[in-house]
């Protein structure tokens, strides 16, 4: 997985992933100098921006659990898949809570 991984996660050089199913590219960098400090993904034209720690609570969590878990592709507007890094993300009981 990690050969598959471009760039080095900086805004000159963001990563380039692919979406789960692999059929599209978006960039992700960090930025520690916004305030918050953020994981910022661009996709398209769309710019999101999560709270930094979320890598750290995610390796974590996923350490908590056993190092695995499927990450989940619903879309915003709906409710995701039970045991997903996407149902944790949005869940309440996160460390930032959702």
């Amino acid at each position: 997985m990690a050969g598959s991984v471009r760039g080095s996660g900086t805004r000159q050089a963001p990563w380039v992933l692919k979406t789960p199913p692999g059929t599209s590219e978006f960039q992700a960098f960090r930025d520690p100098a916004l305030d918050p400090p953020a994981l910022v993904v661009t996709v398209g034209k769309t710019e999101l921006r999560y709270q930094l720690r979320c890598l750290d609570d995610l390796h974590a969590m996923l350490k908590k659990r056993g190092d695995w878990m499927a990450l989940g592709s619903a879309d915003e507007q709906k409710p995701a898949a039970e045991g997903t890094v996407e149902a944790w993300a949005r869940s309440p009981k996160n460390p930032v809570g959702g």
